[in-house]
């Protein structure tokens, strides 16, 4: 055999039993959080319930775009801080352009095993996520600490700025 044919034979070997979107691509997808105030607590959990990241604004880090063979991963996102409203975000993946690669490059060993195993199919549809909080209702604190607690009050003792709130039962 020559060393032209052995060459042939080398490139026809890795087109059919590599997989393009795991060359090309990868199966793991940096994603940034930044947060309006920063310092929001950030937890992600993937669509099983499995928590798979907690910290604060901002942050980044890697998340798998795969689930299981032939199963795309999905994330829910929750930010959340003191005395704003909490927001809850979902983080989907989608199919990866890279994996019909597989049908010029790859072959079907790419297309119906190594891809969809290796979660390489797929990738997040963002990388960068902005939020921004809303303010929550104010809380009334007692005296003695920070803790948000019940007034009942007579109608009187209302301040005016609240008596255009206040509906007649």
């Amino acid at each position: 055999m020559n060393s032209s044919t052995k060459l042939l034979c080398l490139a026809i070997a890795i087109a059919t039993l590599s997989s393009c979107a795991s060359i090309v691509s990868k199966s793991n997808w940096p994603v940034t959080f930044h947060s309006n105030p920063v310092g929001a607590n950030i937890t992600i959990t993937n669509k099983k319930g499995i928590e798979v990241y907690s910290g604060k604004t901002p942050a980044t880090m890697k998340l798998k775009s795969g689930s299981g063979f032939f199963g795309k991963e999905s994330y829910t996102v929750v930010l959340n801080l003191d005395g704003y409203e909490a927001k809850t975000l979902k983080l989907d993946c989608k199919l990866n352009g890279w994996y019909f690669g597989n049908i010029l490059f790859g072959g079907l060993i790419g297309l119906l095993i190594v891809d969809p195993a290796t979660g390489a199919m797929y990738k997040l549809d963002k990388d960068f996520i902005e939020e921004t909080l809303s303010k929550g209702p104010a809380a009334t604190t007692q005296a003695t600490g920070n803790q948000p607690s019940l007034q009942i009050l007579n109608k009187d003792e209302v301040p005016a700025s609240w008596s255009s709130h206040m509906v007649k039962l």
